[in-house]
């Protein structure tokens, strides 16, 4: 297995943005792929060429877009035959966030639950192939062994896996943004040696459920995964 995304998450985050704020919304697109780990700290991003066409805007806006997160420490740009945009490894440091209200952080959790859920119990009622079969234990067994710096992007990318194999497109571009601002809350805080074991045994329920083909058990065991992580950003957030 390669630590690349699946076709479906990277249609989610290359999709074209909306005319009427293009810089500003292919910088939001551009953060995204980030904050999901979708290129990796290190990695490099695809050409401005590529991006422009991806996002459906101009290279002017592209290389406009990425100078803003160059200058935030989002990103490096290299010059040269092994040039181009990469990831900043390690990433800046972010900020708190702004005070979030309740009704926010309630908002964007229900909505985690009824997405991840509900992809949860849409793969486990699935026949998946045995290469989907093999990448969704690979992507399990990837995050049990990650390192701590390397934790959250790898059990996103095993969370929007999942999605995926929900086989509903639009639920991934869904999941996707909706995932996003849950990282932008759990990256102002770190990582708990426990939470993290506890997560792991999670994990491999949800994901023994799911190749069991046992939709009920796969929903039930990711409601349980997700409840420890909403605790923890009502904890820190509220």
């Amino acid at each position: 297995m390669t630590d690349a995304p699946l076709q479906e998450v990277r249609k989610a985050v290359y999709r074209p943005v909306r005319e009427g704020n293009a810089l500003e919304d292919t910088v939001a697109r551009l953060v995204q792929t980030i904050r999901l780990g979708v290129v990796a700290p290190g990695e490099s991003l695809p050409s401005e060429r590529e991006l422009a066409v991806l996002y459906a805007v101009s290279r002017d806006t592209v290389r406009e877009a990425i100078r803003e997160l160059a200058d935030t420490g989002y990103l490096v740009r290299r010059r040269g035959r092994y040039g181009g945009t990469f990831v900043a490894d390690p990433l800046p440091q972010p900020p708190h966030p702004r005070d979030v209200t309740t009704a926010e952080l309630e908002d964007v959790l229900g909505l985690r639950r009824v997405l991840e859920a509900g992809a949860a119990r849409a793969a486990a009622g699935r026949t998946l192939d045995a290469a989907a079969r093999d990448e969704l234990w690979a992507r399990y067994e990837v995050v049990a062994e990650a390192s701590e710096s390397d934790y959250r992007r790898l059990d996103t990318l095993l969370h929007l896996t999942i999605a995926e194999l929900a086989a509903i497109p639009s639920l991934v571009a869904l999941a996707a943004e909706n995932r996003a601002r849950v990282n932008e809350w759990l990256d102002t805080f770190p990582l708990l040696p426990r939470n993290i074991e506890h997560s792991n045994v999670q994990h491999e329920r949800i994901v023994t459920a799911i190749l069991a083909g046992r939709p009920d058990a796969a929903e039930a065991a990711i409601l349980e995964h997700l409840a420890g992580s909403e605790a923890l950003l009502r904890g820190f957030l509220a």
